[in-house]
């Protein structure tokens, strides 16, 4: 399945500034590998070592927190968006 990955600035280095890519995956665990795949370090900036969404990155696919759906199972129909979303801290 073909989806859209939006980027947050903090980690277009890893695209070559692209705000935008396109990754392969049926679910967000195969995205994420695809995007590793295509974009080297990406996915230790979203993952822990554990292999585990990162506490203080959001992920949403097609605007559902994936934290309150599957997870890394979350599902990743065709044409779907995802976005990550780091965290913002301070007052």
């Amino acid at each position: 399945m073909s989806v859209t990955v939006r980027i947050p600035t903090i980690l277009r280095t890893y695209t070559g500034g692209q705000a935008e890519v396109t990754a392969e995956g049926a679910t967000l665990a195969e995205v994420i590998a695809d995007l590793e795949k295509n974009h080297t370090g990406i996915a230790a900036r979203v993952l822990d070592d554990q292999g585990k969404l990162r506490r203080f990155v959001n992920v949403y696919v097609n605007d559902d927190d994936v934290r309150f759906e599957q997870g890394l199972q979350t599902p990743t129909p065709e044409g779907a968006g995802v976005s990550i979303i780091p965290a913002v801290a301070g007052g």
